[in-house]
């Protein structure tokens, strides 16, 4: 979603390291971008450009900025097209503004100020706030009198932050549903969308809680709440990782790089959940209740995090004989979800920001209901507002089509299973330590898989690449990476895809098979292989290219022509999900090269997603 990056400097000129943070923000995707400064005589200069921020650079290189304040945005378009007009930050003589979020009500506002004479530069709800605060800024306000009035008055999700005219020592932010964290370095004071953001210029970090306002001072920051009373919010120290730009390493996209990165995530997230003699699981959090006695999970998540959670059902019930419901969190609170008092809420989301993902976690605690967290990101929204938390160790994920921190929810639901299991009693010691044994050789097949990358490219050029329409099929745990495959293919290379249960091919989508719709079968040698196999037999007997992603026991079976096959290493069907999600993933990341679309910030996307 949109990325915010405000800084106030008491020594430097903040221009470069505004920039900076927004090139750091550019993995939450966007369309435009702009950049608002104080200069000599006090004054507002702004830049905005359409597209990439190159094009803000080129302007900045035209008409050069300097000073002590500035923020910077990065525009993933809501309302109104991503054009120039419509990019943040928006402004007026008094005061300018750049927001994260939906602005509900801004049709209200906006009939009353053009009703008072304010002209509207935009077609965005963001404006109304701005030109709502220089009205009391005209009415004689100060600037932050003037922002606890608008505050006020705004409905929906926001994240603030707000420049004033001859304030050079002055920055306001604020946020409603939206993250904003402030940064504290030496010198310097940040405000950000996340902690990648005021990383580079910040050694200590804290978060606004929902309905904080800061005000930003040099050397001094305060923070209210919506009683607009003075409060702490924790300051911890900044993990050094957010400090310092991570590149690609020297790989062509930052997508490949996480790809490639799989094997250590895996192997990362595996130190943090097992004891020194890698034979038991140990949770690394001290939970507030007890998981093994749930009588009900409810997963609750969005996009790849959901096909985490549906793998992670197949997991928890066959495993530890536990209830699970995977819910989509846009869908979850609007069914009005029965909460049995026994049972508990887990939700999944690489950023803990997701907007859907945390309004149904509220939701679940408003309710009474116990609510634990999955997240990459330590100090995020799901973190601090679940009753406790697990996290994956994936590192910054920087690609919008999410690969690293997939693998790496999976491995902490696999692990989670298997804890359950045998604390429920249904999984022997030696059963557990064989399982434990199998997610240990992970990285090394992965790592395998990886070199078949080549081959895997030849398919996606000869196969994918030129399709207009692909089907993906899979049974049991194979299922969710179909569905996992299709959405990376639709998000990277904009070919159109479904996923199916290949039990369903029969019940309508076979009418789609022809000589031009390849059907990618995920179809490792698991119980359900003969089943699955038949299925595939349908696809070919319809003419239709099957691409066959399996082991080589299964492609012995096969004696029909296949457009292509992708072998990979024969692995106990507990761990296949995490083993195939690599070649589906390197399937689209090939196809998308070859069509020349942008890999890492696929159009209209974006990582964060933080409006609903």
């Amino acid at each position: 979603m949109c990325g915010i990056i405000g800084i106030l400097s008491e020594k430097n000129n903040v221009i470069p390291g505004v920039m900076e943070g927004l090139k750091l923000l550019e993995y939450r995707g966007y369309d435009s971008a702009g950049i608002a400064a104080l200069n000599a005589e006090g004054d507002i200069v702004r830049l905005r450009a359409k597209g990439k921020l190159e094009a803000l650079k080129l302007k900045l290189d035209e008409n050069p900025l300097s000073g002590n304040a500035a923020i910077g945005h990065t525009r993933w378009a809501t309302h109104g097209a991503a054009t120039e007009e419509n990019a943040h930050p928006h402004a007026t003589r008094k005061v300018a503004m750049i927001h994260n979020g939906i602005i509900e009500n801004y049709l209200e506002i906006k009939s009353e100020l053009l009703s008072m004479g304010h002209v509207f530069e935009s077609q965005t709800d963001s404006e109304v706030a701005v030109r709502l605060l220089s009205q009391k800024l005209d009415e004689g306000l100060g600037p932050e009198e003037a922002v606890l009035q608008v505050l006020k008055r705004l409905e929906g999700a926001f994240a603030l932050v707000f420049l004033f005219r001859g304030a050079p020592d002055l920055l306001i932010g604020a946020r409603r549903g939206s993250p904003l964290a402030i940064g504290y370095g030496d010198d310097t004071l940040c405000l950000g969308s996340d902690a990648m953001a005021v990383g580079p210029l910040s050694n200590r970090i804290s978060y606004l809680d929902d309905d904080d306002w800061a005000v930003l001072k040099k050397g001094e920051v305060v923070v209210r709440n919506k009683e607009n009373e003075i409060v702490s919010r924790e300051i911890k120290n900044l993990d050094p990782v957010f400090r310092f730009n991570l590149g690609k390493s020297g790989h062509r996209h930052f997508m490949l790089k996480e790809m490639l990165e799989q094997p250590q995530v895996v192997g990362d997230t595996l130190k943090t959940i097992l004891e020194s003699s890698e034979t038991r699981i140990t949770l690394p959090e001290e939970l507030p209740f007890d998981l093994g006695k749930a009588a009900r999970l409810n997963i609750v998540s969005c996009g790849t995090s959901h096909y985490a959670s549906m793998v992670g059902k197949y997991w928890l019930e066959s495993l530890a004989r536990l209830p699970v419901d995977a819910d989509l969190a846009s869908e979850f609170r609007y069914r009005e979800p029965v909460l049995d008092p026994g049972s508990v809420s887990v939700f999944i989301s690489q950023s803990g920001e997701t907007a859907d993902t945390l309004a149904a976690l509220r939701l679940c605690g408003s309710l009474g209901g116990r609510t634990l967290g999955i997240v990459n990101v330590k100090g995020s929204s799901i973190d601090r507002e679940a009753d406790a938390s697990l996290h994956t160790m994936a590192g910054p994920e920087f690609g919008v089509a999410s690969t690293k921190a997939f693998t790496a929810q999976l491995t902490l639901l696999a692990a989670l299973a298997i804890d359950l299991a045998s604390k429920r009693g249904f999984l022997s010691p030696t059963e557990e330590n064989r399982l434990i044994r199998l997610l240990l050789e992970v990285p090394k097949v992965m790592a395998e898989i990886i070199g078949l990358s080549e081959e895997i490219a030849l398919v996606s050029k000869n196969v994918i690449a030129p399709a207009s329409d692909v089907l993906y099929l899979g049974r049991g745990l194979s299922y969710p990476i179909a569905l996992e495959g299709a959405l990376k293919l639709k998000e990277l290379s904009y070919i159109h895809a479904e996923g199916y249960p290949a039990g369903e091919i029969k019940h309508g989508p076979i009418a789609l098979v022809d000589e031009r719709v390849p059907v990618i079968v995920i179809a490792p040698s698991d119980k359900l292989f003969p089943k699955t196999f038949s299925n595939m037999e349908e696809v070919l007997a319809r003419a239709g290219q099957v691409v066959f992603i399996g082991d080589a026991a299964g492609r012995e079976k096969i004696k029909s022509p296949l457009a292509g096959a992708i072998v990979v290493p024969e692995v106990d069907p507990f761990v296949a999900p995490l083993v195939y999600a690599l070649p589906v993933q390197l399937l689209a990341y090939h196809a998308a090269v070859f069509k020349g679309t942008d890999v890492d910030q696929p159009r209209n996307l974006a990582k964060s997603v933080t409006v609903e």
